[in-house]
């Protein structure tokens, strides 16, 4: 895994009901980009050293950011749904 200052450390949650864990790498290990990283954490701008473990991915500013537009797409399209009533399943006794 090699990043450089300023991509991103997404650690995904271990169960579904876990969120995952972004943070802002700010330092590398090597010239090379190896780790350990030195990561801002966006949930509480808390500062630490990681070695990342196969939980975790880095991503490059573009690629976050089309990630994040995909998921506002994808809830956008639930919600227009969700109004037109057409994802509704209703039971009938």
């Amino acid at each position: 895994m090699h990043a450089q200052p300023g991509d991103w450390l997404v650690v995904k949650g271990v169960r579904v009901d876990l969120p995952e864990h972004r943070g802002r790498i700010v330092a590398v290990g090597s010239p090379e980009g190896d780790p350990p990283f030195t990561v801002r954490w966006l949930a509480d701008d808390h500062v630490s050293t990681v070695f990342p473990g196969p939980d975790a991915v880095v991503l490059t500013e573009a690629e976050i950011t089309a990630l994040d537009e995909q998921d506002r797409a994808r809830l956008e399209r639930l919600r227009a749904l969700r109004r037109s009533g057409g994802g509704v399943h209703s039971v009938r006794r």
